[in-house]
């Protein structure tokens, strides 16, 4: 038996979604059927107001409604303690271990040549004019431990040792291979309290 249409529509774009596959796509689509109309409508705003109100700061690039991030105009963080993230979502994870008090800078993605992502696809250009401009005592390398991210931090060593002191690494109690945003807590705040410089 086929779904209907517009049921068929919404599970395929659900499982767009990063983690969704066809069956919970489907999953959820039942779900938002047995909405209300009020409660369809809450879900529908939601995600318009998502895609017109989050934007990327100007000055990390992590995810912000304002102008400016609420950590980046925040006057207590060391703001010549700078993590290197690939992406906005990482930033969020870091924060929640309550860890770390500098601020970031988002790559918004990784280095990957077979994918056509080279250094001017990402948000190095950026990091490099910030550094010039109002310097810093440490960059942390928080690309995810991945052959892309590994990639990522060697290139970033190579090319902005000139203009930081000291450039570490986060500590390997993370796994090889993952990915920030499903690291806990505790392994975050063994990894930031363990980093190394980079030839240790």
């Amino acid at each position: 038996m086929q779904y209907p249409e517009s049921l068929d529509r919404l599970s395929r774009e659900l499982s767009r979604l990063p983690g969704i596959g066809r069956k919970t796509a489907l999953r959820l689509a039942f779900g938002i059927l047995r909405y209300t109309p009020e409660e369809a409508a809450n879900l529908a705003e939601a995600i318009r107001q998502v895609k017109e109100r989050i934007h990327h700061c100007n000055i990390c690039h992590g995810f912000t409604d304002l102008g400016t991030c609420s950590v980046c105009s925040n006057q207590m963080r060391n703001k010549r303690l700078i993590c290197v993230v690939e992406q906005p979502n990482n930033v969020f994870q870091i924060e929640r271990s309550r860890v770390y008090q500098g601020v970031y800078h988002v790559l918004l993605g990784a280095l990957s040549p077979l994918e056509g992502i080279g250094p001017d696809q990402l948000q190095i250009r950026s990091l490099r004019k910030r550094l010039e401009k109002d310097g810093a005592d440490e960059l942390i390398l928080a690309t995810n431990p991945t052959v892309q991210g590994e990639a990522t931090a060697g290139f970033l060593q190579s090319e902005l040792a000139d203009l930081v002191p000291q450039i570490t690494r986060l500590a390997r109690g993370l796994p090889a291979g993952g990915d920030l945003e499903y690291v806990d807590e505790i392994t975050l705040q063994e990894a930031f309290s363990g980093r190394r410089g980079w030839h240790d």
